[in-house]
């Protein structure tokens, strides 16, 4: 590693430890030539493979900004958001591979994103899983009822309870 200040070939690692998020590690470094200490970050690169067979590095960010979009006009905080690419990101990376394809990103995506907001989930996997008709919505939406349970029906009102009397 070269120093910054001096330029320096070479220095020393005097402490590490992982970032706040664990994603990265800090290091904390000591030029032997000037004497001038120094912090570098050091993170493993996680590269995508997208169906043109292009490479590139994840970017949450570019998550982020795909489920906004999904979001839109729903009651979605930037944090949730925030949080939301983070756990994609811990997501991908407990995969335990440098490259993965695409797809996978989107995989990862859905499952957070029907936990935050059902209908933006509807929106994203409408257009990740290229839904052609509205029998495509009707069979993603039975099987949300599914997994949730059973649940009174959005649009039918509360049965009224005849008063008691005492």
């Amino acid at each position: 590693m070269h120093c910054p200040f001096c330029r320096h070939l070479d220095s020393k690692v005097i402490d590490s430890r992982p970032s706040e998020d664990g994603t990265a590690t800090r290091r904390r470094r000591l030029c032997p030539e000037c004497h001038q200490r120094f912090t570098t970050v050091e993170t493993a690169m996680l590269m995508i493979v997208k169906r043109s067979g292009v490479t590139e590095q994840f970017c949450r960010e570019k998550v982020i900004a795909g489920v906004r979009r999904a979001c839109q006009g729903r009651p979605v905080s930037e944090d949730a958001l925030a949080q939301l690419g983070q756990q994609v990101e811990y997501a991908l990376r407990a995969l335990g591979r440098a490259q993965l394809p695409a797809h996978e990103v989107g995989l990862a995506v859905l499952g957070p994103l029907r936990d935050l907001d059902e209908v933006a989930y509807l929106r994203f996997a409408s257009v990740y899983r290229g839904f052609a008709s509205l029998s495509d919505f009707e069979a993603e939406i039975r099987r949300l009822r599914a997994e949730r349970g059973p649940a009174p029906h959005d649009n039918e009102p509360a049965e009224e309870q005849a008063p008691v009397h005492a």
